[in-house]
């Protein structure tokens, strides 16, 4: 599995509080949370969703947070699940600086001023499962436009996907094992159920969202029959879509390897807890949701082939320059592995040299083919509706030529964040953030959406339509299906569909 770094929330997305801002307070389940009113919205940082998973509840599924007396301050923004951090303290590559802590389940909330049954989104962060925060991203203009935007952390890396025989040994029957991050987020939806109202939400009219590792979740999510009712569309930003099926066995086996490399052990499951949090953090391996057998049955693309994937309203897309993610040279053992028959397929791009055509083929292999296959599944049911992503900031030009992996959160959120002066965005950057941020609105309030004058048709595979955002946006017939439908071939049969 590729492991995918939002590289984008380096540069986007900490809110602020706006200057001369207001206190507000929301009574919720376990307390009084006293944020503060900017001139967009109400928001609410750092609410705990679940109990601290420290001692006894790490590696364990999260369980409902404690109560508290009097007010809880909810005006800064609290600790990041543990990661690696730079040095420097600047931002890593899923956006994330400042202190880390395992008690980190917390979210943040951004309500819009006076709502009542507004529609709610929540929003899984990228990072490729082992940085990130939910605080890095500011949703205040989701509010502004009536959405209550929900952004949460989830356990990572060693925290977040680790299966070890010991754990397994000592869960309770039945117990899910290794997919942390996963129940993690459906905590999290669980408890947007339980409390969004207070913050003027429908718990009714909830969109799960996410980039990335986020989009991976937000399909995890969609394959979970636990997290079933807890939401009723969905959105998967450069999420993947074909997941080789990984069961516990082979995460014990490699969790157990991953200690032994890092020079850490342990023979039962206290052993294992007693780790301090600094020398478990670097631990490296593949985290990922994986088939457990218990919380995730099946790959989401398993679920989807055999029809068990939850059938709700879906937009689901890719950028064109997704290949960032492989770094600034490919590698010679990268070009050696594409086949001659796709060298054939692909001849604009391998007469254009080898990198060209490495890069193309990762792009299609990994997120284009994946995404119209998910569109095409989906839509027989609930209508689904596939995006692709190219557009460049004028300030990038004519350097840069397609849009990096994660260059779209800007134009979703409709804010560049704190590492681009708007100074240097322009009128043309602003539009398309504001047509892009509109689609994104109006499916939250309708399940449809709506693109300003731009018309988006629900994907049909026989029309093979979708949207394309970029210098100029409109729809595209047969995008790259000649490539798209290779990669699918060679594909499929390699993900345990049958």
């Amino acid at each position: 599995m590729v492991r995918i770094v939002s590289f984008i929330a380096a540069a986007v997305l900490m809110a602020a509080g706006a200057a001369g801002a207001q206190p507000v307070k929301a009574k919720i389940e376990t307390g009084v949370v006293a944020g503060e009113a900017n001139d967009r919205a109400n928001v609410f940082r750092n609410i705990p969703f679940a109990a601290p998973p420290v001692g006894q509840l790490r590696w364990a599924p999260p369980q409902r947070a404690k109560p508290w007396s009097g007010q809880r301050d909810a005006t800064q923004n609290g600790p990041s699940c543990p990661q690696p951090m730079n040095a420097d303290n600047s931002p890593n590559g899923g956006g994330a600086n400042g202190p880390v802590s395992e008690d980190c389940l917390q979210l943040n909330v951004f309500a819009p001023k006076g709502a009542k049954r507004a529609p709610v989104m929540v929003w899984i962060h990228g990072g490729s499962h082992r940085t990130g925060a939910g605080w890095v991203y500011d949703g205040s203009n989701f509010a502004r436009d009536g959405v209550v935007l929900v952004s949460i952390n989830y356990r990572l890396g060693p925290f977040g996907y680790f299966a070890h025989p010991a754990l397994t040994k000592a869960a309770k029957p039945g117990e899910p094992l290794g997919n942390y991050g996963l129940m993690d987020q459906v905590a999290a939806l669980q408890w947007v159920q339980r409390n969004i109202r207070a913050f003027g939400g429908d718990p009714k009219n909830v969109t799960v969202f996410g980039e990335s590792a986020g989009g991976m979740s937000t399909l995890a999510v969609l394959a979970t029959p636990k997290a079933k009712g807890l939401y009723r569309k969905a959105i998967v930003q450069s999420g993947l879509g074909w997941f080789e099926p990984l069961d516990l066995a082979a995460k014990e086996k490699q969790g157990a390897e991953a200690l032994q490399k890092a020079g850490l052990s342990g023979a039962t499951a206290a052993e294992l807890r007693a780790i301090p949090m600094e020398k478990l953090t670097p631990v490296s391996m593949n985290y990922a949701p994986f088939v457990d057998g218990r919380l995730m049955t099946e790959t989401a693309t398993q679920a989807l082939a055999r029809g068990r994937f939850d059938d709700v309203p879906l937009i689901i897309g890719w950028n064109s320059g997704e290949d960032s993610l492989m770094g600034p040279r490919v590698s010679p053992q990268q070009v050696a592995a594409i086949p001659a028959t796709t060298r054939a397929i692909y001849r604009d791009e391998a007469s254009a040299g080898d990198e060209r055509l490495a890069r193309a083929v990762f792009t299609d292999r990994v997120f284009g083919g994946p995404a119209r296959w998910v569109a095409a599944r989906a839509a027989p049911g609930r209508p689904a509706w596939l995006y692709h992503f190219s557009y460049v900031a004028t300030r990038m030009r004519p350097g840069t030529t397609t849009a990096a992996h994660a260059a779209e959160i800007p134009y979703v959120f409709e804010y560049w964040g704190r590492r681009t002066p708007m100074s240097v965005v322009s009128e043309e950057d602003k539009r398309l953030a504001s047509l892009m941020h509109a689609c994104w609105v109006s499916f939250a309030k309708t399940s449809v959406p709506r693109c300003g004058g731009q018309a988006w048709p629900a994907y049909d595979p026989a029309r093979d339509q979708l949207m394309e955002f970029g210098a100029s946006s409109g729809l595209r017939a047969n995008f790259r299906k000649v490539q798209l439908d290779a990669q699918e071939t060679a594909a499929l049969p390699t993900l345990g569909l049958k």
